[in-house]
């Protein structure tokens, strides 16, 4: 089986986890310091914390800036934790649709806010591409809302030349297994702003403030900092599999497309046909794996109130997405490429 996602580790990260058993410092050690200090500065940002998910990096953000009995618009596709996260941080969710590129509507945004004065947008960067930020900033400004990121498939991706990450007052990032930095477990909560930095401490730092253990390990924190030295090159490798994707299969299914001004780096490659299933099975007898991100939508799994969901229900019956992690050979991704050809002559012409 062709795996979809396929986290490696090299001699690197053996010898900092055996360095790390010999030195008995497993957690809150120089490793997890180092971590803080690279992400941040590969971000462009003064602050960076690490905890233990990203889960809890968007909690303890939304918890940051206030949210509880106060509304919160988040997009109707991404992973059950971006709404999980603002129940438990007793946000009143709002979801809206998505637009042509899996990312928040800018336009049900200004209605939302217009109508409800949300304290927070919570825009996810799905599948590694960043949301439209020049106007969903441009209405925070206006209608007077934080933007917190859900950067947790974007690592390394950018608009307009600035991170994912740094885009707006807050983000946060998931470090999990399939991620393009992959720790096992592991989140970042990251900003610029010196008040909100100041608040998320009071959430992880014991003392005056009733707060959680949420730290990571310095086994994490090593391998996180050691994957993020590659992080770049094998997101290079990911455009160039994602390139010959577009250039074989763009006219037998829908291929994602990059927004002007931002850079994907294709944590997922996903395509949408309406024999979606049948695809997917044909793939699958072929040894490739292929999977559907998401089979719900964020307000039917927690019934939250939402805005009319045209694309998002569309898209939630067609997307599907196949092996484009940085590891694969040329012969493989010829060999995916062939068996998505083959169900299109099967299923789709």
């Amino acid at each position: 089986m062709i795996r979809i996602i396929e986290p490696r580790f090299s001699e690197e990260e053996k010898l900092a986890i055996n360095g790390i058993l010999e030195s008995h410092q497993i957690t809150r050690g120089e490793w997890t310091k180092r971590f803080e200090e690279e992400f941040a500065r590969y971000l462009g940002v003064k602050h960076a914390f690490t905890v233990c998910s990203g889960t809890v990096a968007l909690f303890i953000a939304l918890k940051a800036i206030g949210v509880e009995g106060k509304k919160v618009v988040v997009p109707a596709m991404s992973f059950m934790a971006t709404i999980d996260a603002v129940l438990l941080a007793g946000g009143i969710p709002i979801v809206i649709d998505v637009d042509e590129y899996y990312t928040m509507d800018v336009s049900q945004l200004e209605h939302v806010a217009k109508r409800y004065k949300p304290v927070v947008a919570l825009p996810v960067h799905l599948y590694g591409q960043t949301a439209n930020m020049e106007d969903i900033l441009y209405l925070s400004e206006r209608y007077g809302f934080l933007v917190l990121e859900d950067a947790a498939q974007a690592h390394g991706a950018e608009y307009k030349g600035k991170k994912a990450g740094a885009l707006g007052h807050i983000s946060a990032f998931s470090f999990y297994a399939s991620k393009n930095v992959p720790m096992g477990e592991g989140g970042v909560i990251a900003t610029d702003d010196d008040a909100l930095a100041k608040q998320v401490k009071k959430w992880i730092d014991f003392g005056d403030h009733p707060a959680f253990n949420v730290r990571i390990t310095e086994f994490q924190a090593a391998i996180g900092s050691i994957q993020l030295k590659y992080l770049d090159e094998k997101n290079r490798r990911r455009r160039q599999v994602a390139k010959r994707y577009e250039e074989h299969l763009s006219g037998y299914l829908t291929t994602p497309s990059e927004r002007e001004g931002a850079y994907h780096v294709y944590h997922l490659y996903t395509l949408r046909h309406t024999q979606r299933d049948r695809i997917i099975q044909h793939l699958k007898d072929r040894g490739i794996d292929a999977r559907i991100y998401y089979t719900y939508l964020l307000n039917e799994i927690r019934d939250a109130e939402h805005m009319p969901l045209e694309r998002a229900t569309r898209f939630k019956k067609e997307v599907f997405s196949i092996p484009v992690h940085p590891y694969l050979t040329d012969d493989e991704v010829d060999y995916i490429i062939e068996g998505v050809l083959s169900a299109a002559q099967v299923f789709i012409t």
